[in-house]
């Protein structure tokens, strides 16, 4: 049996991320691991044991360049609107919501935002797939 159990990004400021990842999504420090040349701190939510895992290069000064080929990661939470109004509240500067509908009925409402360093995050109402 295979289980995911986290996904990394690069990031420039620990700090920023972290404040982000947790006024966003309630992620919390898991764990930190400083190096000589990098550090690498975990974020995981107290519902969940999947992570996020922050790469901090010490020496690096510009911005990542994220590609093409970078798509997203994605939440769930139970009241999309209300997380979306929260997001908006914070200054976390949510898009507008969306639908997505297949064959005539609804398969996704969702809206994206970006965290500090351009990464897309997704963020789904629960319902189908989407648990």
């Amino acid at each position: 049996m295979t289980k995911a159990i986290h996904m990394m990004i690069r990031v420039l400021e620990e700090k920023r991320s972290v404040d982000f990842y947790s006024a966003a999504f309630g992620l919390e420090v898991a764990d930190r691991f400083p190096f000589d040349d990098f550090t690498l701190v975990y974020l995981r939510s107290p519902d969940a044991d999947f992570e996020i895992e922050l790469t901090i290069n010490h020496d690096r000064k510009q911005p990542y360049a994220l590609g093409d080929a970078y798509g997203h990661v994605a939440f769930v939470v139970n009241d999309l609107d209300k997380e979306h109004a929260r997001f908006e509240a914070k200054g976390l500067k949510p898009n507008p919501v969306k639908e997505f509908f297949r064959g005539g009925s609804l398969m996704a409402r969702f809206f994206f935002v970006q965290d500090p360093d351009g990464y897309k995050i997704e963020v789904l109402q629960k319902h189908g797939r989407y648990r």
